[in-house]
Order: structure tokens, then C-alpha cells, then sequence
């Protein structure tokens, strides 16, 4: 299942996710540190949404009341949605 999702409050721009049978394949952000984006992206591959989702929501940037990993947590909560 592909995933497009426009995350808010945050510098990144688009998030396009790739899962398949509950687990994530494939993460690409655009905008926002590409350098910390990335590995985020890598180390959520092959995790299940569940478990990334558990690892990720509710971390703030700053003073931001959220942030990129944030945002692809509430990402993946939709593919979650999506697939029921």
C-alpha cells in the first residue's frame, strides 16, 4: 500500500511510504534535514507500523509541538486506517 502524506507544522514537505502485510518497505521524504530524514527513513524499513509508529509519535522539534518523526508516525497511523 502506498502512503502520500503532507505533513504539518514541520520543514519536510511530502512524505511517500511504502508498506505491505503491516510492515514498512520503503520511506521518502522531501524537504526538512535530509541527512537525519534519511535515516529515519532506513531505520523504520522492515519495522512494522505498529512498532514504528510506538517509536516515533510524540517527539517534539524544539519548541514545536511536533516534528518530522512525529509527522511520519501520524502517516503511518493512516496506512493503519487506510488498510482496516
Amino acid at each position: 500500500m502506498k502512503t502520500v502524506y503532507k505533513p504539518k507544522g514541520v520543514c519536510s514537505r511530502l512524505m511517500e511510504i511504502e508498506t505491505e502485510d503491516g510492515v514498512v518497505k520503503s520511506v521518502k521524504i522531501s524537504g526538512g534535514c535530509s541527512g537525519n530524514l534519511q535515516g529515519i527513513s532506513r531505520l523504520v524499513e522492515g519495522m512494522t507500523v505498529e512498532e514504528a509508529v510506538k517509536r516515533m509519535k510524540g517527539i517534539r522539534c524544539g519548541f514545536k509541538s511536533t516534528s518530522c518523526p512525529d509527522q511520519l508516525a501520524a502517516a503511518l497511523e493512516s496506512t493503519l486506517k487506510s488498510a482496516e
